[in-house]
């Protein structure tokens, strides 16, 4: 019996995760969390709000899936990182601001660290099978595949949210119209396997069929292939290394279409590969800038274009030190925010 803490218990990959959970009778839910929708009677141990990390503590779980979104996930990854704790990761911007501060708390921690973000999960699954010589992660376009900048003036919050292929909660599928979120997965790409970001390709794959492809120095390709839907990965990270029974169907095969990202219009893929390639703080405080020039956009303080703009702004203000432990890291993060550039409130 495994003994799971749920972080981030009534999103999407929560509500999600609760599913798996109770459909696998090796799994036993022992705590859960969320931001400030009251959820008591949910597990054993329940925590709004507040620092989950004191959860962890008095759950001692044997795996921690962390579904909190944004960098306010950072301490839950780090705590299990450093307890030797299976860590189920769906907060991505936890790894990549923190970088290689979490890589030397996993040496440290020694645990499992298996990602739960489909893409991340492919890539994982398939490098199971060798050192991987490259990597290729796939998008599906968002809701504005194929518009151009001029296309993109108007557009409001509600079209943004309108994703074709995953139902995902506001910021991520904000940050998926953007490529925002494919920014952020290159650099947890290279943390989580090691692999230069010049060997790391993004590709839009409208129908999100394949999701995630890894080359071997043989001349290999290995992809995984699936419907999109949250509960494979969700389900493969908490029973790892096993593969557990869910319900979602076997795939039939079909035409798989592939196109080249256009990162003229949605520049914030780029700004993302560029803060990874110059390392130190800038992938926090490319995080850090997103995260809040995203609500400013769902506030409708600012418009869609002017997100990539923000984000732009800081990663050409900031010094990008590296940091040597986590108070850099979270002076980074507040930095970041306050020089995001916004109108004044009315």
């Amino acid at each position: 019996m495994k003994r799971v803490a749920l972080l981030g218990a009534t999103g999407s990959i929560g509500r999600q995760a609760i599913e798996v959970i109770d459909a696998h009778p090796g799994l036993e839910l022992v705590a859960a969390s969320s931001g400030t929708t009251p959820i008591g009677g949910l597990a054993p141990l329940t925590q709004t709000g507040g620092d989950p990390t004191q959860l962890l503590e008095r759950a001692q779980p044997d795996v921690v899936l962390n579904a909190i979104v944004g960098f306010a996930g950072l301490a839950p990854t780090m705590w299990a990182l450093e307890h030797g704790v299976t860590l189920a990761l769906a907060n991505k911007e936890s790894l990549v601001a923190a970088g290689e501060l979490a890589l030397e708390a996993r040496l440290r921690g020694d645990g499992d660290l298996v990602p739960v973000d489909s893409e991340h999960s492919a890539l994982f699954q398939c490098a199971q099978l060798g050192e991987p010589e490259s990597l290729v992660l796939t998008a599906s376009g968002g809701p504005f595949r194929g518009r151009t900048r001029d296309e993109l003036q108007n557009v409001t919050p509600d079209e943004a949210l309108a994703h074709p292929t995953w139902n995902m909660g506001p910021k991520i599928t904000v940050d998926s119209a953007t490529l925002a979120n494919k920014g952020l997965e290159i650099i947890e790409a290279h943390f989580l396997f090691g692999v230069p970001y010049d060997r790391i390709e993004v590709v839009v794959h409208p129908t999100s069929i394949v999701h995630g492809l890894v080359r071997f120095r043989d001349g290999a390709a290995i992809a995984h292939l699936g419907y999109p839907d949250m509960r494979v990965p969700i389900s493969y990270a908490l029973t790892y290394p096993e593969r557990a029974e869910t319900p979602v169907p076997p795939l039939e095969l079909q035409t798989l279409e592939f196109h080249s990202p256009d990162t003229d219009t949605f520049r914030l893929l780029a700004l993302a590969r560029d803060a990874g390639e110059r390392g130190g703080t800038y992938p926090c405080a490319y995080n850090a800038a997103n995260e809040v020039a995203v609500q400013a956009f769902l506030d409708e303080r600012i418009g869609f274009l002017d997100i990539a703009g923000a984000v732009e702004d800081v990663l050409a203000r900031v010094d990008g030190a590296p940091a040597r432990d986590l108070g850099d890291l979270v002076d980074a993060d507040r930095r970041a925010r306050e020089l995001v550039p916004l109108p004044a409130s009315a």
